[in-house]
């Protein structure tokens, strides 16, 4: 009894240390001095206290506090209690290094320490470094610390960090920082251009990488069955085979005599399907524009789908001659002006040749004209495939206008939200 109050007297002190550094950046001399002896009771060391030391510089001296951040923060079971003043004071630096970010100025090395802090808090939860920040749509902890990473951003000396390779390369992509250079890309030139374009590329690359993971090769049309099997061995139906000719089994010899093989229909309806992506690239819509170009391109390089990619503020631009490339794509966007969907609409209509073979993935906001959802409706009436997908923000924060998500949803096409994962299952419908 007496061990265990021990154990939780520590672990308030700790704890009250911790609100106390968050909300007040000045020290309580009082609760410091506590806090130093708890942690030098519980064995670990006196850095653990100090929040100019990062989590990964604390492992790197001290290599066996690794594994015990790592699941840190993932309940245990009964036959494995933990120390909970050890839990609290390691759980206490990983939070302190994670919110305590300050004010002013933040330069690439400050940003790049926080991001390996981050990766020890998503360890701590039992993702893997980055995981959470990648998805901040898909849960409240994943848009704070998108947010925190983005308000992180916004105060570097961007410019004068991208002047200078040697900081450069300490920049971690992140949507964040894209967002920054994108909005800020016209205002670059030379070494601190080339530098944004590197940074972009290897963001735009990574992406890639996990989208193409999702989007397994499919081919369009379905089977026809009125051309006639191809009698070759690779088509035989072996299971058919079999039972068609059971009444030929002989007890006697134990064998089974075939007079008759099966084959499978493989020939296909080839209808080439076409893909027409609409994004809205106003200020709020900078995640939806990277990963849907991206998506687009990987979209593009299936065989018999032909993609068109469209890009609209108060005015449209037709990107299809660089859709498998969304780099490119990306360095064309202007980000922010006004919104009327009116004038995409106007590059789309005459894209659709073959409406029941086509998709239209609209993807905005929607705080738009509101003209523009008579032409949804008729889009819809003429039988092309209308997916409307919603914004999701850096900070993982979703707006998407009330008046649109409900008339679409009437239209019987519910504007998708959430992760891209929905996205990508609604083109490979399409597509099959």
């Amino acid at each position: 009894m007496t061990d265990t109050r021990a154990e939780e007297n520590r672990r308030q002190v700790l704890l009250w240390r911790l609100l106390a550094r968050v909300f007040d950046t000045d020290e309580q001399p009082a609760l410091e001095a506590a806090s130093v002896a708890v942690v030098d009771a519980l064995g670990l060391p006196p850095a653990l206290l100090d929040p100019s030391v990062s989590v990964d510089t604390l492992v790197q001296r001290f290599p066996e506090l690794a594994g015990e951040f790592r699941d840190l923060m993932v309940p245990g079971d009964d036959e494995s209690p933990r120390d909970r003043a050890r839990t609290a004071a390691l759980a206490s630096k990983l939070l302190l290094n994670l919110f305590a970010t300050g004010t002013g100025d933040v330069s690439a090395t400050k940003l790049a320490a926080w991001q390996q802090d981050a990766g020890w808090f998503e360890q701590a939860l039992g993702c893997e470094p980055g995981e959470l920040r990648a998805q901040p749509g898909r849960n409240e902890l994943g848009g704070l610390l998108a947010g925190l990473e983005g308000d992180l951003v916004k105060r570097m000396r961007l410019r004068e960090v991208l002047a200078d390779p040697a900081l450069s390369r300490q920049l971690t992509p992140s949507m964040s920082l894209i967002e920054q250079l994108l909005r800020d890309k016209d205002n670059l030139s030379g070494v601190a251009l080339a530098n944004a374009k590197a940074l972009i590329r290897r963001y735009v690359d990574e992406v890639a990488q996990v989208l193409r993971t999702q989007v397994q090769k499919t081919s369009a049309g379905t089977i026809d069955r009125s051309v006639p099997p191809k009698r070759v061995f690779r088509n035989l139906d072996i299971q058919r085979t079999i039972w068609k000719n059971l009444p030929n089994w002989n007890a006697e010899d134990e064998r089974l005599y075939v007079d008759r093989l099966f084959y499978k229909h493989t020939a296909k309806r080839t209808v080439p399907a076409r893909m027409i992506v609409v994004v809205d690239q106003s200020g709020s819509m900078v995640d939806a524009m990277v990963n849907c170009t991206i998506l687009a391109s990987i979209f593009a390089g299936l065989p018999k789908v032909d993609v068109h990619l469209i890009a609209y503020d108060h005015r449209a631009l037709d990107l299809t001659p660089w859709v498998h490339d969304p780099f490119e794509v990306l360095l064309r966007t202007q980000l922010g002006g006004g919104t009327n969907g009116m004038v995409a609409m106007a590059l789309a209509r005459p894209k659709i040749m073959d409406p029941r073979n086509t998709a239209v993935v609209w993807i905005s906001d929607f705080y738009d004209n509101r003209e523009v959802q008579t032409e949804f409706e008729s889009l819809h009436r003429s039988g092309v495939k209308l997916i409307p997908v919603g914004s999701v923000s850096s900070s993982g924060h979703q707006s998407v206008d009330s008046w649109f998500k409900q008339k679409l949803k009437d239209l019987g096409t519910p504007v998708i939200s959430g992760h891209i994962r929905k996205l990508v299952f609604e083109l490979k419908n399409f597509l099959n």
